[in-house]
């Protein structure tokens, strides 16, 4: 039983302070994988230093978000705050002239309050520089600069620079990280349940070296916050036959595959990866994976949507919903395989057609849409017109 006062996830009758976020839940762990579940809780967009995201912090944390994405995104669930990334050509009319709508009375978008323009290229930096009055970003704290973020420490500033090297120009980086990368945002709690699935999962890796008794609290928690295990999992593809196993392919996940480093033997249609890119790669052989794309809309790191996953299988995958066999079967969309001698069942087809699962659980994924959904006939015309 769980205490739930003032919703303390400690068990019942515990010695000390109440915590909603205990994470001896998995202090019994050895350190490799306590490391795993700490790092599943990060933000860590690929390429993010050149948009000023912040890298390895925790996903409760102050988010950017780009202004052409600002009417898709829900403002008001990001608890640790956002502010709003404006490019010059954005910002500005003409040199030193800004659009009305940054500067209107009653403007939704104030560069140094809610948001910062981001200069990426020496020609923008050229073109619409700063304003007069306007500091590049840094840390303040009771008025005086620092260098690291903590209490009582604020954002202060207009811009900043992430220029990269171009001919005889520098790279220049100025002014620190702004935020997260705004669909790797998870709230706290958000984000201690996500991490309570992950040790679960970790928990019914085959061969794990933990016992049946160690998994008591972890169980209650998931139990207590109304999360679903086993039965659940098995329906959306993080279990099967009690087992964890990859989401995509199906396979059953090894305990040691969790810290085993990637490798492309045997992975069919990736023979040429091998030589390409192992060796440089630090990725592990299972990943943390994401049931439902990531995206500015919706919050996708969420007790319902992570798992564990191969890291090739994630790259498979991309951006796309990864459907269970049960989820495809609900749809009632069947595909059949008609030859002269007979009609067959293959299996289901998700609504948006991106995926196909086979009776046993085999995976096709479509690589692309067809050429007609990239380009309309209009188009096509218009190039045929300007080549003759």
């Amino acid at each position: 039983m769980l205490c739930q006062y003032e919703e303390c996830l400690l068990p019942q009758g515990h010695h000390g302070q109440h915590n909603k976020y205990p994470t001896s839940a998995w202090e019994f762990m050895v350190n490799k994988d306590k490391n795993k579940l700490v790092k599943a809780g990060f933000a860590t967009p690929r390429g993010g230093a050149k948009g000023a995201y912040q890298n390895h912090v925790v996903r409760s944390n102050r988010v950017i978000i780009p202004f052409e994405r600002l009417e898709s995104s829900p403002l008001e669930k990001y608890l640790d705050g956002y502010v709003i990334r404006v490019y010059p050509e954005q910002f500005f009319d003409a040199e030193g002239v800004p659009k009305s709508e940054f500067i209107n009375k009653n403007a939704a978008v104030v560069v140094g309050d809610n948001a910062f323009v981001l200069y990426r290229t020496h020609s923008s930096f050229e073109k619409f520089p700063p304003l007069k009055k306007w500091q590049i970003c840094h840390l303040e704290k009771d008025g005086q600069p620092v260098t690291s973020r903590g209490k009582g420490v604020k954002d202060v500033g207009h811009y900043v620079l992430r220029m990269s090297a171009l001919g005889s120009k520098p790279a220049v980086v100025e002014g620190p990280p702004q935020g997260l990368f705004a669909p790797e945002y998870a709230n706290t709690k958000t984000n201690y349940l996500s991490k309570c699935v992950l040790a679960w999962l970790i928990l019914h890796t085959l061969d794990n070296p933990y016992s049946k008794n160690q998994k008591a609290q972890i169980e209650e928690i998931l139990d207590g916050t109304g999360i679903s295990k086993t039965t659940e999992f098995e329906n959306r593809g993080l279990m099967r036959k009690g087992i964890t196993c990859c989401p995509l392919c199906l396979k059953h996940l090894h305990y040691s595959e969790l810290h085993e480093m990637v490798t492309f033997e045997d992975e069919l249609g990736l023979e040429n990866a091998g030589s390409q890119v192992e060796g440089a790669t630090r990725s592990t052989l299972v990943n943390l994976f994401h049931m439902l794309p990531l995206r500015y809309d919706t919050f996708q790191h969420s007790p319902q949507s992570v798992a564990w996953g191969h890291a090739i299988c994630n790259t498979r995958l991309g951006q796309r919903t990864c459907f269970s066999k049960s989820e495809l079967m609900a749809t009632g969309k069947a595909i059949k395989i008609s030859t002269k001698e007979e009609i067959a069942d293959l299996g289901w087809i998700s609504e948006d057609s991106k995926m196909i699962r086979s009776k046993g659980g085999a995976v096709w994924i479509q690589l692309n849409p067809d050429p007609g959904e990239l380009i309309t006939e209009e188009e096509v015309e218009k190039s045929i017109e300007e080549l003759s």
